[in-house]
């Protein structure tokens, strides 16, 4: 019989080798998931560079020029020509046209070169064009005619020193029935009329503001004149107005203007005038009055124009990052600075009678009442303040909300307060400068009201 043999077989449970390397990848795959919830699953903030900017606050309209006008008649009959450019200042023994009983033949000296336009006529014929494009009303075509003529007064103006060379040399000459007359008066010659050269501020009408009825005659070289027939006029005054309708809120807020600055839209140029509104008869009219720049308008019965009734600059943000934030007011002679810090703070009364320092942030110093603004967020409620160096002491109660938005340069939300100067539709102009508000290129949040103190930006 075999005998048995006994094995003595321990088992080993096998040892299990952590490789570090996974250990690594699932703690960063943990805090990736973690974080792509976080963001999924949390408020996102849109942030807004502050840049300085301004808002030209401005209220366009179309004005009717009032002058001291005086309308010229010829005497007799015939072909009238001119002596001086249109716009031109004249005195009264200045040579201004001549009359004949027949037309005058002009040679054409003027080379082709000399012939085109300048930068300056280009631009002249530019506006006009743009002007008329921009205000056409197709009930008002006969301002085709008017821009027609103006355009054609330009063209022309290129061989005026030629002609009035030659006429000139005519008149030495003594050409038969030939006759030269002097200005009547001193002023500044324009050989157009409408009508409206004797017109008040009373005269005005609706109809006048919106040039239904409106028609400019121009009168040419070499074209046939009768007797009585208007050739020319003077604008004698370097005092000019312009009318404006006003809707009745524009009126009432622009009662007591005195002065308003102006911006011309056919050469951008800005002017003050002197302005006063005037009840007329089933409208308001707006009276602009100006002492300079006749002449540079003195053509143009109409004027297209901007009312600048705000011109603010400073740091430009949108409306929608405006918020508000309620705050304790503190008088300021509570605020103290702790132990060895230069930390800014206040002395909280605590159960036990002693003064304890906290830490605080100042949103605000109203320099005028003395008072500063401090988050109720940093406080128990029912807290009192000790006054530094007395036994006076101030219950936290009385709140007031300051206008701010939300800064967010450092990853988390901070309420500024902002001092608004202006507004347009869409943006204001705050005050730049104040440590306690916004400087230039800060980050903000674009819409306030959705923000908290110390929100975290993602």
């Amino acid at each position: 019989m075999a005998e048995n043999h006994t094995t003595n077989i321990t088992a080993f449970r096998k040892k299990w080798n952590i490789n570090i390397g996974i250990v690594i990848f699932g703690v960063v795959f943990i805090y990736l998931l973690v974080t792509v919830l976080m963001y999924l699953t949390s408020k996102h903030i849109s942030a807004y560079e502050v840049r300085e900017g301004s808002i030209l606050k401005d209220n366009a309209y179309t004005g009717l020029a009032i002058r001291n006008e005086e309308v010229v008649t010829a005497g007799q009959s015939g072909y009238i020509n001119y002596f001086v450019s249109e716009a031109s200042k004249v005195g009264a023994k200045t040579k201004v046209y001549s009359l004949s009983p027949k037309q005058l033949e002009f040679n054409d000296t003027v080379s082709t070169d000399s012939q085109e336009l300048t930068a300056e006529e280009r631009d002249s014929i530019y506006l006009k064009a743009q002007s008329f494009s921009e205000n056409y009303n197709g009930s008002s075509f006969n301002e085709v005619y008017s821009l027609r003529d103006e355009i054609s007064s330009v063209l022309e103006s290129k061989s005026n020193q030629s002609r009035q060379a030659q006429l000139d040399e005519m008149v030495q000459a003594g050409t038969d029935g030939l006759q030269v007359f002097n200005a009547q008066s001193d002023g500044v010659i324009l050989y157009s009329t409408d009508g409206y050269e004797n017109l008040t501020v009373s005269d005005v009408t609706a109809d006048m503001l919106s040039k239904k009825k409106y028609n400019s005659v121009n009168i040419k070289n070499n074209s046939k004149v009768n007797s009585g027939e208007a050739i020319y006029k003077l604008v004698k005054d370097d005092d000019w107005s312009l009318v404006i309708p006003l809707d009745d809120k524009t009126a009432k807020n622009l009662a007591d203007t005195k002065s308003v600055k102006v911006q011309f839209t056919k050469d951008q140029v800005k002017e003050r005038a002197s302005f006063q509104v005037y009840s007329a008869k089933n409208t308001n009219l707006g009276i602009l009055t100006f002492h300079t720049s006749m002449v540079r308008y003195a053509k143009d019965r109409y004027l297209d124009i901007e009312l600048i009734l705000e011109d603010e600059s400073g740091l430009k943000i949108p409306k929608s990052s405006v918020t508000k934030k309620d705050f304790y007011l503190v008088p300021e002679n509570y605020l103290t600075q702790g132990g060895n810090s230069k930390e800014t703070g206040v002395l909280i009364h605590n159960d036990s009678d002693d003064a304890q320092f906290k830490k605080v942030d100042v949103y605000y110093r109203d320099t005028e009442t003395g008072m500063v603004y401090l988050d109720p967020n940093a406080f128990d409620k029912n807290t009192t303040l000790i006054k530094p160096d007395s036994t006076e002491t101030y219950k936290l109660k009385k709140t007031k909300s300051l206008q701010g938005v939300y800064n967010i340069n450092k990853g988390y939300a901070v309420f500024k307060q902002i001092h608004i100067l202006c507004e347009s539709d869409e943006y204001y102009i705050v005050e730049s400068g104040n440590s306690y508000g916004l400087a230039n290129y800060d980050h903000i949040a674009l819409v306030g009201k959705d923000v908290r103190e110390n929100d975290i930006v993602y």
